[in-house]
């Protein structure tokens, strides 16, 4: 036995630890994953407060028309993507299955798929862009169609990867709730 102070127990060379008891690897997993999942809801959280002030700039007119082009009708569904990272939050302090579950099905439907609508919407734009050269919307000089689409791309990858990594964690919750069962 190791000891705060004092000689090391008589009999041990240090080459007894494969005895010892290990974490199971559901738990490691699911340390990791909601690791990885945290990051991406911060992340989703920083697009949501872009949209969010390209929003609020625009309603309130803090600055002038030609500076900040108004929303496209696909942000505003995209504001309640916030729910599901609350949902996400929520779920990972007791590892509630069930918060997890709803945070994953409302990702789909407040998150992808206002991203979705928003892709086709703004796709003529963005092709009058790329044929013609012109933009009649502008954030701070820039077409607003190619900024969105930015947005858009990268909001994908995180929610796509906020999924991936959500079912991975489903399962390995649901892997650790089944051997308990079974004891």
């Amino acid at each position: 036995m190791a000891s705060r102070a004092g000689p090391r127990a008589t009999g041990t060379d240090g080459s007894d630890f494969r005895h010892r008891e290990r974490v199971a690897k559901h738990y490691q997993m699911s340390v990791a994953l909601k690791s990885e999942i945290k990051k991406l809801i911060y992340m989703q959280v920083a697009l949501w407060l872009l949209v969010a002030a390209q929003m609020c700039v625009a309603h309130f007119k803090l600055l002038p028309h030609d500076q900040v082009a108004m929303p496209y009708q696909w942000e505003y569904p995209y504001l309640l993507s916030i729910v599901p990272s609350l949902f996400g939050l929520f779920s990972f302090p007791r590892n509630n299955i069930s918060y997890l579950v709803i945070s994953m099905i409302s990702t789909g439907l407040f998150s992808v798929a206002p991203l979705i609508y928003g892709s086709m919407e703004m796709f003529p734009m963005a092709q009058q862009l790329y044929r013609h050269g012109k933009a009649y919307r502008f954030i701070f000089g820039v077409s607003a169609v190619s900024i969105m689409y930015l947005l858009v791309v990268v909001a994908v990858q995180v929610h796509g990867w906020q999924l991936y990594y959500s079912k991975k964690l489903l399962d390995s919750w649901f892997t650790s709730t089944q051997e308990k069962k079974k004891k």
